[in-house]
């Protein structure tokens, strides 16, 4: 039998990212975003202009239920 634990990465989506910390983490995400191949991007449903336009935007252009 497989045994599912809830750990700080599966839990982490549902806090809200507010702060200094929360732009850092949406920084490193959106450049992460950047780097992924063609193949990795199909993987997740992203074209590489989907891709490109959200690793574009600026730091403090955070999603709405952020705020």
């Amino acid at each position: 039998m497989t045994d599912f634990t809830c750990t700080a990465a599966h839990a982490r989506p549902a806090q809200r990212k507010t702060g200094l910390m929360g732009y850092v983490d949406l920084y490193r995400q959106r450049r992460a975003l950047a780097a992924l191949d063609d193949s990795r991007l199909a993987d997740i449903g992203l074209s590489r202009r989907e891709a490109d336009a959200e690793a574009s935007r600026p730091v403090w252009d955070a999603p709405t239920y952020w705020k």
